[in-house]
């Protein structure tokens, strides 16, 4: 019995290891409240990337994400860099295709683009002059 009792909390002790080891980036987004990865670091692209970004179209070979907690629990922005380019075109397309429409105004210098299925706001931004591309998601706070 007393070799049941100690099998079974080493079974939980080491599931309890590996949860914590395995959501790292998000506990750590907890105390930093933001982070910078790329495709290759797994994890994180896993449990951080919204999944409009795991689907959007890769438009060039250099690429990075971000993730934020801007405003406590209830705001995130993820963001997607695309570097060594300035066309976004089969951004627009995909973001058409999802159901998004570009709209007529935005509150910053890029397009910000709405659907009725999400609360989401998606800008989408080309910087010539270093020709880089962001795309830019923001959680409207839910009420």
């Amino acid at each position: 019995m007393k070799k049941i009792i100690g099998l079974t909390r080493i079974f939980i002790i080491t599931l309890i290891i590996s949860g914590v080891v395995w959501f790292w980036p998000v506990i750590e987004i907890g105390f930093d409240g933001s982070a910078h990865y790329t495709e290759q670091d797994s994890r994180r692209y896993e449990l951080l990337t919204h999944d409009l970004l795991k689907d959007m179209p890769r438009i060039s070979a250099r690429y990075d994400f971000d993730f934020a907690n801007i405003a406590g629990p209830a705001t995130f922005v993820w963001t997607v860099t695309f570097y060594g380019t300035d066309d976004i075109h089969d951004i627009e397309t995909y973001l058409i295709a999802k159901g998004y429409k570009r709209q007529a105004t935005c509150d910053v210098e890029a397009d910000c683009w709405l659907t009725s299925a999400s609360k989401d706001i998606v800008t989408t931004g080309r910087f010539t002059m270093d020709k880089t591309v962001m795309v830019q998601i923001q959680e409207r706070t839910r009420q």
